[in-house]
């Protein structure tokens, strides 16, 4: 629970970062904060249910409802917080998303909401990198690496699995 715990703080803090970019567009719809609630629930203590697996499913449904750009990105980190809680320890390079796609949607909302422009989302992904405890590096090792994939997201997620790995 403890090594959960720690990879949900971390996609916690992404998702947090760009909650506002969601809100912004989408006032009146609460789905991704409380998707962001639910994983702050789960990382201040108390045990995974099924709050995480419900809001993290809506948040993701509200990041479909947004369409493309910034706010559907900031959906899918919220999302992608909540189902953090439930990291398989079967070593499969697609768990590595558990861990560091909030990051990567992260890292493309902002991008996206600065016209699209890939150097934020670079530099978004390094700060991600550096805000990284050990003890997260230690619970990534245990995987193989990120899958590769041809969405920006995907890359996004490579390059913060490779400098993870490599730091």
């Amino acid at each position: 629970m403890d090594d959960l715990r720690v990879v949900a703080r971390y996609a916690l803090g992404s998702a947090e970062e760009v909650l506002a970019l969601f809100e912004d567009a989408e006032p009146d719809d609460p789905r991704p904060r409380a998707a962001a609630g639910a994983a702050r629930v789960f990382v201040d203590g108390a045990e995974r249910s099924r709050l995480q697996r419900v809001t993290a499913l809506d948040a993701h449904r509200a990041a479909k409802d947004a369409g493309p750009g910034p706010a559907r990105h900031a959906a899918h980190a919220a999302g992608d917080a909540a189902a953090a809680a439930y990291l398989h320890p079967i070593a499969r390079a697609t768990q590595v998303g558990h861990i560091l796609r909030a990051a990567a949607h992260a890292a493309r909302a902002v991008e996206l909401a600065a016209g699209d422009d890939p150097a934020v989302g670079d530099r978004h992904v390094e700060r991600a990198r550096r805000r990284a405890p050990a003890a997260l590096v230690d619970v990534l090792r245990r995987y193989p690496p990120a899958p590769a994939g041809r969405s920006r997201v995907a890359r996004l997620m490579t390059v913060l699995d490779d400098g993870l790995r490599s730091g």
